[in-house]
């Protein structure tokens, strides 16, 4: 089915995003956005990021610094989650000849820096974004990872550095603990910035698990991969209410799921996950590389940069490496 034009539908053109506590209740808790971009959207709080949004951030290229913010594609060995594996890598040449080439197998998309797409998680059984079913997203019909694709990521990224902030605090602080970070915290890392959020904008957490995880004994990591303990969002309601009132295109993290784990999945308050990807149709980047850029920004006093990202135009995919910079 042919998407219709949501720019062109963007409720912050013509004025602003109804609040949280002003979209209709979901069914099992929390609110839905679905319709806020037409009944046929497939992109969701991506079509935030307009043109005039995307030259804004263009301007925050000052000094010409650029930061990757994709690991490694083995870098989380053995993967976090059991579904998931590490890449094989095999060159490919013959000896004498003047060309090389490569496969990668047991390639999973998911298995380091990532964004999910808004078929990964639904808001309950056959309920995804906007109304699509477990057929649609299995078939590859709606919500898969070509539609971001197809447009590009590309907007104004704001760091909240909750490391340096709880060093600020004199509070101790493990990222390797299911830390949850609450509104509060949240409230305060954005002070420590200067800054406000806009409509459109990729909120980037930096938790230190990433460089946590990756000085770790390949025993530790065994012991995450079978209980998964990460810091992240906390599972409140309050939670989905900042968020959404912030208007925020998207959320990435150094660590596992954005949100603090383990998740209580029978609810969807207790997986934020059913409601920021299949309620909000949030964009939710796991395992980004940010301790340069946190670093950077701890130098400098910038806590904003352009982000950039190319998701894989793979028809029908559910994740894609994240391909991400930051620009500043």
């Amino acid at each position: 089915m042919q998407q219709e034009n949501s720019t062109s539908r963007d409720p912050s053109v013509r004025g602003s995003l109804p609040d949280y506590d002003d979209l209709p209740p979901a069914p099992h808790g929390g609110r839905s956005a679905w319709g806020m971009f037409g009944n046929n959207d497939q992109v969701g709080l991506i079509n935030l990021m307009t043109p005039d949004r995307v030259v804004s951030a263009a301007a925050l290229v000052r000094k010409g610094a650029v930061f990757p913010l994709d690991a490694p594609v083995d870098a989380f060995d053995p993967a976090i989650a059991d579904a998931r594996g590490v890449p094989r890598h095999r060159v490919l040449h013959m000896p004498g000849t003047i060309g090389f080439d490569d496969v990668y197998d047991n390639f999973y998309p998911q298995g380091s820096s990532q964004w999910d797409s808004l078929g990964h998680i639904g808001y309950a059984p056959d309920q995804f974004y906007n109304g699509a079913t477990e057929a649609d997203v299995a078939s590859g019909r709606r919500n898969t990872i070509e539609h971001w694709a197809r447009r590009g990521i590309v907007g104004r990224a704001v760091l909240l550095d909750m490391c340096r902030l709880a060093t600020d605090e004199g509070r101790p602080y493990d990222p390797g603990t299911s830390t949850a970070f609450d509104v509060a915290d949240l409230e305060r890392a954005r002070s420590r910035t200067g800054l406000g959020f806009s409509p459109g904008d990729v909120l980037i957490l930096h938790t230190g698990f990433a460089r946590w995880y990756l000085d770790q004994s390949r025993d530790r990591r065994l012991q995450i991969r079978h209980q998964v303990t990460t810091p992240g969002l906390a599972h409140t309601e309050e939670m989905c209410r900042y968020l959404w009132d912030a208007h925020v295109a998207a959320i990435v993290s150094d660590t596992f799921a954005v949100e603090a784990f383990p998740a209580d999945r029978s609810t969807p308050i207790g997986f934020l996950h059913r409601i920021l990807i299949g309620q909000f149709g949030m964009a939710l980047g796991e395992l980004w590389w940010t301790e340069d850029l946190a670093a950077d920004c701890a130098q400098d006093g910038v806590y904003e940069a352009m982000l950039t990202s190319a998701p894989i135009h793979a028809a029908g995919g559910i994740g894609s490496p994240a391909n991400a910079l930051a620009i500043k």
